[in-house]
């Protein structure tokens, strides 16, 4: 279980809690042991031997002389006050430790609740934060679904085995070294005996802990299974629609889950298992201990009230018990979900920031791309996949570069590497001379806007999805970049104008609305270079239009990299890259590359007969 142990690391940050429950479990472990032990005088008082010594012999700390120095006492108390002030009198005194014991329990459960609940989200938040920092490459070969998972089940599942463990560690180890210590003091050969069957009960609690995780493991990546089909099909719900397949979509579903169902009945039947396990085997051993016990009272070994007391103190002992084998199950179950957390915790970042990198305060001169390659490895391919390959392009500040090219010819890959979205393979890409690796990332991005097909709005009102990133703006500055990207008419038609929630992902808007809300959020982060990713293809001919306007006024006095399907839209373009197969075949003006009568002519002429 090494991964869990990782989660209780966040133990350090709440010493204070871990101690104040230390002390008040032992404090009420130590109180309910004095209301068992409350009740041998009882027994004595109405059923022991009237008879008890004159004189006490020398003290000595073992069983023997306390049970006679009880005897003793409670002679002398039940000569001076009587069977009945006795029997009340230790009666206060049980109900007063009964009180002193849930109190202390309560307390220690009090001061442990910041701590449990706390573990859980800072755990939450760090998982959050690096899913954040890790690459773009990172989720192309992962499923939405199943990060999701991770991030909802598997932390719930995290949360329930260690807040468990807590409140448990935190008392029931205490519980049992101080009745087990009892339980010796008064006799050390009936303890012996119980240890006996201990060897066999630890051993098959441990082998059905390691199936439950064995089984958990399974589970949890059957469950990110199961998300993935639920994510895909809510993202394509308009295609399944369209081509009639709810029923083999249901069916998918269903597959997946009946898998998911049947691995958590196995892991149910192991986690039931253990515990009634655990009392068969510890009931065996009281039977025995009642046996010798009861032999050792008839032989006069033992006071029959010591006896009932060891027997009273060895029931207490289950509990417990059986608390610590729950704990080790749920911690075995946790494990496999900290494990699935922990795999994107330990994910290489591949985009690292080396220590004092620089800060990019501005661009001015120019930015290359100097022998650039680019390759992709997935699990199933041990050679890489070139994407790109000897790129060198040189991108005056102020200028305007369109790229084109077939699909698959690695474009927005090209364009990518420049915010360090991914790192190349070879070569290096500079800016002002450079290297963009020895920049900080985070100025690095503040200097680039990108405005892309697939327009990312979040479930916010439209003058915080405008202002997205930013916390020192004014609606007045919100409306400026609104008005520039030919979005503020439509804005001021809605309920609540800029106020307006625009649901999940901007889904009260049309393409063309969106796409200049995307414009007007790059407008309001003003930054000098600006990547235009196919930002109009996806766009009929009205919207295409507003769009281009907007863009058009984006563009001025600024580094734009242009990404087109629609040629007719990048004709003034300063230079024109033309790609395939993930190299550079053409560059020059738009005129140039017509009478060059290559691949951007044919790219130009199919359009123009379409």
């Amino acid at each position: 279980m090494h991964e869990i142990w990782r989660v209780f690391r966040y133990i350090k940050y709440y010493p204070m809690n871990i101690t104040a429950n230390v002390i008040f479990n032992m404090l009420a472990v130590f109180f309910n042991l004095f209301t068992f032990v409350t009740i041998v005088p009882f027994v004595e008082l109405l059923f022991g031997s009237n008879t008890a010594p004159d004189t006490l012999p020398p003290f000595a700390l073992n069983q023997e002389y306390l049970s006679l120095f009880m005897t003793h006492s409670l002679a002398v108390l039940k000569a001076r006050y009587g069977l009945w002030s006795c029997l009340v009198g230790f009666a206060l005194v049980y109900l007063a430790f009964s009180f002193l014991s849930n109190l202390c329990r309560y307390i220690a459960q009090y001061v442990i609740s910041p701590m449990r609940n706390g573990i859980i989200m800072r755990l939450r938040n760090d998982v959050y934060e690096k899913i954040t920092i890790l690459p773009v490459s990172y989720f192309n070969s992962r499923r939405r679904g199943d990060i999701i998972s991770r991030m909802s089940n598997d932390l719930s599942d995290i949360e329930w085995g260690v807040l468990t463990s807590i409140i448990s560690l935190g008392k029931d180890p205490i519980n049992i070294i101080v009745f087990a210590a009892v339980l010796i003091f008064i006799s050390p050969k009936l303890f012996l005996y119980f240890l006996i069957i201990m060897p066999a009960a630890v051993w098959l609690i441990g082998l059905i802990g390691r199936s439950l995780r064995r089984n958990s493991t399974k589970g949890q990546a059957e469950l990110g299974h199961l998300f993935a089909v639920l994510e895909e099909s809510l993202s394509g719900i308009r295609t399944i629609k369209s081509f009639n397949q709810e029923e083999r979509s249901a069916d998918t579903f269903n597959r997946a889950n009946q898998s998911f169902t049947r691995r958590m009945i196995q892991v149910a039947k192991r986690r039931e298992l253990s515990s009634p396990l655990s009392e068969v085997l510890l009931t065996i051993g009281l039977a025995f201990i009642l046996i010798l016990g009861g032999l050792a009272v008839l032989q006069g070994e033992l006071l029959s009230s010591v006896f009932v007391l060891f027997i009273i103190l060895f029931a207490r002992l289950i509990p417990p018990v059986q608390s610590i084998v729950r704990v080790y199950n749920n911690l075995q179950k946790a494990d496999a979900a900290a494990t699935r957390i922990f795999e994107i915790m330990d994910a290489d970042e591949t985009i690292y920031e080396k220590p004092n990198a620089i800060i990019l305060s501005g661009f001015n001169n120019t930015i290359q791309y100097r022998n650039v390659s680019f390759a992709y490895r997935t699990d199933q391919q041990a050679e890489p996949v070139y994407v790109l390959r000897n790129i060198d392009l040189t991108i005056p500040c102020g200028k305007t570069v369109a790229i084109v090219g077939p699909s698959g010819a690695g474009k927005t890959t090209l364009v990518d590497l420049l915010p360090r979205f991914y790192d190349s393979t070879e070569g290096d890409i500079l800016i002002d001379g450079t290297p963009i690796r020895d920049l900080n990332i985070n100025s690095l991005r503040a200097q680039t806007g990108l405005v892309s097909q697939d327009c990312i709005l979040f479930n916010d009102t439209v003058a915080n999805n405008i202002a997205f990133g930013r916390t020192d703006y004014s609606l007045d500055e919100v409306r400026k970049a609104a008005t520039i990207a030919h979005a503020d008419e439509f804005i001021n038609q809605l309920p609540d104008g800029y106020n307006t929630n625009i649901g999940d992902s901007g889904i009260t808007l049309s393409g063309g609305q969106r796409q200049r809300l995307s414009i007007a959020r790059a407008v309001l982060k003003n930054p000098p270079i600006l990547i235009l990713d196919e930002a109009t293809s996806a766009l009929d001919t009205e919207s295409e239009l507003s769009v281009q306007q907007a863009l058009n006024q984006l563009m001025q006095g600024r580094t734009c990299i242009v990404i087109a399907h629609r040629l007719s839209t990048i004709r003034h373009a300063d230079l024109i890259i033309v790609m395939n197969h993930g190299t550079i075949v053409e560059r020059g003006t738009h005129n140039q590359l017509l009478a060059q009568e290559g691949l951007y002519k044919r790219l130009v002429d199919m359009q123009s007969f379409r």
